[in-house]
């Protein structure tokens, strides 16, 4: 990797990554008289795949819950789009432009596969109910408008054979590229993953990690995730910042974090929830 300039750097295989698009600076949050994160600060570049690790325990999803809004620190400043980002709501951070997978699939079981991707689309919607109810002129305009999107989503995963299949009849590893469509449907400018790879087989996570590189490589999304495979996070991250403990204990390349002996240490120790 070329060294890094206030407009982003170039990677190994050539790509171009821009500025820094969100910063996190000196977050410290607390449970109570449990820090969970103390005075963590690290970027994620335009158009980069920046990947957060650590053992059990270590604060990663506590990290990503503060990034979307659901956790508000106690301590530090977010900043998206070069400005600082006053405290939110969660939806008020999506209707930002950041959308985002759980470590727990959290899809509308009963609904279909297709109708689950296209309530990734309400922040997108701009007629009201009643419009929406009427479907005429406007409203279904835009209902066409965003079938359209949200099918090209579809074929872009590979999941047209169960569009009408209610998401409770699938299998784990279509569930999780169902989620992923979902946060696709969003456009968002981040796109946060906790655990994208959990619970997978080889060829699922095979899977998975191809359509990761394509959602950056062919939308330009900006991705942030949280993932245990280690092989994987090698193979997909433009830079990884890791955590233990609630502390930042390393932050740079694939093979600067592989070497680096505070991360050796805490992935060979006891993990500690």
């Amino acid at each position: 990797m070329n060294d890094m300039s206030a407009d982003g750097y170039v990677t190994e295989d050539g790509r171009k990554i821009g500025g820094t698009l969100m910063e996190m600076k000196n977050i410290t949050l607390r449970f109570g008289g449990v820090k969970a994160i103390t005075d963590i600060s690290f970027d994620i570049r335009e158009g980069e795949i920046r990947a957060i690790i650590g053992p059990n325990g270590a604060g990663k999803s506590s990290m990503l819950n503060v990034i979307s809004g659901f956790y508000v620190p106690q301590e530090g400043e977010v900043w998206y789009k070069g400005a600082r980002r006053p405290q939110m709501k969660p939806y008020e951070v999506a209707q930002q432009g950041i959308a985002r997978t759980f470590q727990n699939i959290a899809l509308f079981e009963g609904m279909t596969v297709l109708d689950n991707v296209m309530t990734g689309r309400l922040n997108k919607m701009k007629t009201g109910l009643l419009s929406q109810a009427i479907w005429k002129g406007k409203a279904e305009r835009e209902e066409v408008e965003n079938r359209e999107k949200v099918e090209k989503i579809i074929d872009f995963l590979e999941i047209q054979a169960i569009r009408k299949t209610p998401v409770a009849r699938l299998p784990y590893g279509l569930k999780k590229r169902v989620e992923l469509a979902r946060a696709l449907a969003a456009e968002p400018s981040i796109l946060l993953l906790d655990e994208p790879m959990a619970g997978m087989n080889v060829e699922e996570k095979e899977d998975m990690s191809r359509f990761i590189l394509d959602v950056n490589d062919e939308f330009g999304t900006t991705i942030c995730l949280i993932e245990h495979d280690m092989g994987v996070v090698m193979d997909l991250s433009d830079r990884v910042v890791v955590m233990d403990y609630g502390k930042k204990i390393g932050d740079g390349t694939p093979d600067e974090v592989r070497s680096n002996q505070a991360v050796i240490d805490a992935y060979l120790g006891v993990s500690h929830d």
